[in-house]
């Protein structure tokens, strides 16, 4: 047992634990791939931060994380279930709400195969700012300090309760029999603090073997309900924001209307984005699509695409047109809809064809002005620096923003070019080749990203600096925060996904200062309704939480642009906008934590009052009593985990 457990730590010590994830939800968070967030208290977070963990005899270490498994995840009451497999171990996890503070987890692992195992392991980080000057316990003996001591940086021994015990919060975890905990130390480029392995199993897993082990947690710890300082700076007005706006991708024939008719009847829409179904429109580079279509040959999901977008625009909301696949001609190598063996993605166009392909894209934006009297404002290929399902490089985008460009222009079509229209932030690097190329700002309309990863504030910031030196407006094109919630869709009604949600929302409101934040979706897909029959549940069509945030968010008054509201608390994401000749302001605040007292400075003599809406788990948009304004000051509180937002009465 020494020799493979100094096997095992010789393995942690060389392996990046990199999959933690820090997400605020409601108690106990049990995200969807496995890990647990942590337990809230009266809203305050208690982290926590686990993972599954596989340590294998040939030196391969895996564990859950987000989008490294297919995961499903379920609610029954008060239990979070979630089913997921590290190559031939199946996991099923149960996580029940035990109290106020306490979570009760049950995991069964059964393998479908022979696995050589050095061990599986509930795994979960400590980090050190939540445990400064801590101490750890076991079962009844001397608590020990977690800092200057031989504890560190290899600990284990056999236990039936372990405590981890700070000022600032405790935890402990009772085992329903004694196994042996390993505590160790960790620093990652954001965090240090301590990793503890609890065995789930310790040894080699036969086909058809099962194991199953359970644990309590109990959490406890400082409730932070300081008030919050927040002064508004009026000197300086940043980009003008447009509004809320949505995908209308159409992929579900009998759900998808419903869900359309609905969010454009109750939200206000003010920018949208339709697909381009382009393999369809000219599958054949010898036929002349504008012929076909006119001779009644046009194919069905291609008119309803651009039926689509004829109601938006007839609407007056501006039209996004992105082209996810493209026709066999147009690309190089046979049409991929995935990654290949080496998760390579998509297919790059094929440079002989270009003057193909830029007749063929504006063939379908003059037909569809012409016919359907649309004018297309900004047209992209969807994330081509992953390839869904077209692939460029840096390079190879700008030189089609110029070519097809500079061929809209030759036609007389007013459709500019989005720049990236990146699959996340922490792509930026693929927009540096047009970004310093001046040749190719004529034709640049705006600049784009999706908002599925890469949230920390410089990376979002970079995007920001890149519409302020191109003087061009920042669009996300695709809003929400988990690109595999198709997979596991019960996690779309969990209070904590649309707090999440939203409170990325508020803070790219903030930071970047978009024209527009377009929801992914407003149809079926990723609907912000239940019931219908979306996603099997056939009861009623209704409104969920996420819904109400984003009605709430899209209610902002029109016509404002970004302010700075500075302040600096963790748990409080914060956004300002306004207009100083017409004193309209409108401020949204996400309250990760507990509820708090905020005292808001700043704010212009002619400000007398503001109406506030607040949306959670339990009120949806609720209208509260107006706060009053006295000489440049307001005082209210906030909700724990809540969406609250404030304009001027």
């Amino acid at each position: 047992m020494y020799a493979k457990n100094k096997f095992f730590l010789k393995l942690l010590l060389i392996c990046t634990f990199c999959c933690w994830a820090n997400y605020s939800f409601a108690q106990p968070i049990l995200q969807p791939w496995g890990n647990i967030a942590g337990i809230r208290i009266d809203g305050q977070l208690m982290k926590i931060e686990s993972n599954l963990m596989v340590v294998k005899k040939d030196a391969t270490i895996r564990a859950t994380g987000k989008e490294r498994q297919r995961p499903h995840f379920m609610r029954e009451g008060n239990q979070q279930i979630v089913t997921t497999n590290i190559d031939s171990l199946y996991f099923k996890e149960t996580v029940e709400a035990v109290g106020k503070s306490s979570a009760k987890v049950k995991i069964k692992v059964t393998s479908k195969a022979n696995e050589a195992l050095h061990g599986i392991y509930f795994s979960f980080l400590l980090d050190e700012k939540d445990y400064p000057n801590g101490s750890a316990k076991i079962d009844n003996s001397k608590a020990i300090k977690l800092s200057g001591n031989p504890l560190m940086p290899y600990f284990e021994k056999r236990a039936k309760t372990v405590d981890f015990i700070s000022q600032k919060q405790q935890v402990r975890i009772t085992f329903s029999e004694p196994v042996t905990v390993i505590i160790k130390d960790y620093k990652n480029k954001d965090s240090k603090g301590l990793q503890v392995f609890i065995p789930i199993e310790t040894g080699d897993m036969k086909t058809g073997d099962s194991v199953e082990k359970s644990f309590t947690i109990n959490v406890s710890g400082t409730i932070n309900k300081s008030p919050v300082h927040l002064t508004l700076n009026t000197a300086k007005t940043g980009r003008a924001f447009i509004g809320f706006g949505g995908n209308f991708r159409l992929q579900n024939l009998k759900t998808d209307p419903q869900v359309i008719d609905y969010c454009l009847k109750n939200l206000d829409v003010r920018f949208s984005r339709v697909e381009m179904p382009w393999q369809l429109w000219q599958p054949d580079l010898n036929e002349d699509p504008v012929a076909a279509a006119d001779a009644g040959k046009l194919n069905p999901h291609v008119q309803k695409s651009m039926e689509m977008a004829q109601r938006l625009y007839k609407m007056g909301i501006p039209v996004i047109l992105s082209a996810w696949t493209a026709p066999a001609w147009a690309v190089v190598g046979t049409p991929k809809y995935g990654p290949d063996s080496n998760g390579v993605w998509g297919n790059p166009l094929d440079s002989t064809k270009a003057t193909e392909i830029y007749k063929s894209i504006a063939d379908y934006i003059e037909f569809l002005k012409e016919k359907y009297g649309v004018e297309i404002a900004l047209f992209s290929f969807n994330e081509s620096d992953l390839g869904i399902n077209v692939r460029q490089t840096g390079e190879q985008h700008d030189q089609l923003i110029k070519g097809l460009g500079a061929y809209f222009v030759s036609r007389g079509l007013k459709t500019k070019m989005l720049l990236g229209d990146n699959s996340d932030a922490t792509t930026f690097d693929f927009i540096k080749p047009a970004l310093n190329d001046r040749a190719a700002l004529p034709f640049i309309g705006a600049i784009s990203f999706h908002s599925w990863r890469g949230w920390d504030k410089e990376t979002l910031q970079k995007w920001a600096d890149a519409a302020t030196e191109l003087k061009r407006p920042l669009i996300i094109a695709e809003g929400s925060i988990d690109a595999q919630a198709w997979g596991y869709p019960a996690i779309f009604q969990e209070p904590e996904y649309a707090l999440n949600e939203i409170n990325l929302y508020t803070r790219l409101l903030s930071i970047c200062q978009p024209e527009a934040i377009l929801q992914w979706q407003l149809t079926a897909d990723y609907s912000p309704l239940a019931g219908g029959g979306i996603f099997g549940d056939t009861s009623k069509l209704h409104p969920t939480q996420r819904f109400w945030n984003l009605k709430q968010f899209a209610s902002t008054p029109k016509g404002l642009n970004a302010m700075e509201l500075d302040g600096n608390d963790a748990d409080i994401s914060a956004a300002a906008l306004g207009d100083k000749e017409k004193n309209i302001y409108a401020i949204h605040l996400v309250n990760n934590g507990a509820s708090r007292k905020v005292i808001l400075t700043g704010l212009p003599a002619a400000v007398k009052s503001f109406k506030v809406f607040i949306t959670d788990k339990n009120e949806s948009m609720k209208e509260k009593h107006s706060i009053p304004v006295s000489h440049g000051k307001a005082e209210f509180n906030l909700q724990e985990t809540s969406f609250t937002s404030l304009f001027t009465d």
